[in-house]
């Protein structure tokens, strides 16, 4: 059947060495079934996706062996997501574009299950604090039990034996998994709103509508110098603190500005100021 067959795609790639992929891929953090893998079918289409795991997915960016990756960057509930500091640990790849999605998440099942009958419900971490005000109210009784991915989530209710078991995640992996979709909309709308990034090796030439990502590496006695420089050279949209894994007064900052790279402002800026460093340059989606 479809569904299986696809499921067996997926785990098959996801078993595959970095070195078996090919460079004209698109990568997204796997299992299928997954938002990321939704985002990535809004923007590229199906045929070439790649499914990898987030270790895998990193290397083959390193290795050169996808062309792009997507993964999530921030969401409005928790901020920036666990895979932020991977994006920053990579030094030949670009952020090339960014894509905002409002998510609606269901309760996925196997057929036949009731809301009634579920007792633990599986979710990427970050899913289960944007779901939370729903279990809260309509589920305050399940066992949250934290998953890989939404892929995995529901790959996992699939699989296994129990129906009283759910998984939190897009329409789109009932149908991968042969799942049935309890609840639809739970956290729908724009207060519940991921922004993946697109990471490649080329930057876009400018749009004329435009967003810059930057990363700041200061210590404390040189930050106020450094915003300051930062103030004139452009119109700041969000910053985004990050760990500095040095000392106690060192810190990284993830900055979102207005306009292209290329903008004399924007370049200056780099050009005359080592402690900031060019993330991506990508047309700005909201």
């Amino acid at each position: 059947m479809k569904t299986f067959s696809l499921c067996a795609v997926t785990m098959a790639t996801l078993a595959m060495g970095v070195s078996s992929v090919t460079s004209a891929q698109i990568a997204y953090l796997g299992p299928a079934g997954s938002w990321t893998h939704q985002a990535c079918m809004d923007l590229f289409g199906e045929a070439s996706l790649v499914a990898l795991d987030r270790q895998a997915l990193f290397e083959a960016l390193r290795a050169k062996t996808v062309v792009k990756a997507c993964v999530p960057a921030t969401t409005s509930v928790v901020g920036a997501t666990p895979y932020l500091d991977d994006v920053l640990a990579l030094d030949t790849v670009y952020v090339v574009g960014e894509y905002p999605k409002a998510l609606g998440y269901s309760l996925l099942a196997k057929p036949g299950a009731r809301k009634e009958d579920i007792r633990t419900v599986l979710a990427h971490p970050v899913a289960l604090e944007e779901v939370k005000p729903w279990l809260d109210l309509e589920m305050p009784n399940v066992v949250r039990q934290p998953a890989a991915s939404g892929g995995a989530a529901a790959k996992s209710v699939a699989e296994g034996a129990a129906s009283n078991v759910a998984a939190m995640g897009p329409p789109s992996a009932a149908r991968l998994y042969g799942l049935a979709s309890i609840v639809n909309g739970i956290e729908e709308g724009p207060h519940n709103t991921t922004r993946w990034w697109v990471l490649g090796r080329a930057l876009p030439a400018p749009s004329g509508h435009d967003k810059t990502t930057l990363l700041l590496t200061v210590d404390e006695a040189g930050l106020q110098r450094s915003l300051q420089a930062l103030a004139k050279s452009a119109q700041v949209l969000a910053l985004y603190e990050r760990p500095g894994k040095r000392s106690l007064d060192g810190h990284r900052y993830v900055i979102d500005v207005v306009g292209h790279a290329s903008q004399p402002e924007i370049a200056r800026l780099l050009e005359g100021h080592a402690e900031f460093r060019l993330l991506g340059s990508y047309p700005r989606r909201y």
